[in-house]
């Protein structure tokens, strides 16, 4: 006779605050979206052989200047998708009358800069 196995029954639970998500009124440009995934795919490579550096023992200064290309590429995108969010979504809230915007874009501003 085969027993059978039954597992907890799962509860929904409510997303974090942080996890909620948003999307932009208007879309992003597909040649932003190309230009972005091209230097994700970039950073992601980098890291890879930074990681392979590391595991062969690389010289520690080496890995050091492969990093800070590694956080210049990052920076760059962020600069980018900043300047997109301040020409759609900003400039949209702002014309809306939502000028708690302001705030948010301060906020940005002391993360990436």
């Amino acid at each position: 006779m085969a027993t059978k196995t039954t597992s907890a029954p799962q509860t929904a639970t409510k997303p974090a605050p942080h996890a909620i998500e948003h999307y932009k009124q208007t879309p992003r440009s597909d040649a932003l979206k190309k230009d972005v995934e091209r230097r994700v795919n970039r950073v992601i490579g980098q890291l890879n052989g930074i990681k392979n550096m590391v595991d062969s023992d690389r010289y520690c200064g080496e890995v050091l200047t492969q990093l800070a290309a590694v956080e210049s590429a990052v920076k760059a995108i962020s600069r980018e998708v900043m300047r997109d969010h301040l020409e759609t979504c900003v400039v949209e809230q702002v014309q809306e009358g939502n000028t708690e915007i302001v705030d948010e874009v301060m906020d940005l501003f002391k993360k990436f800069y």
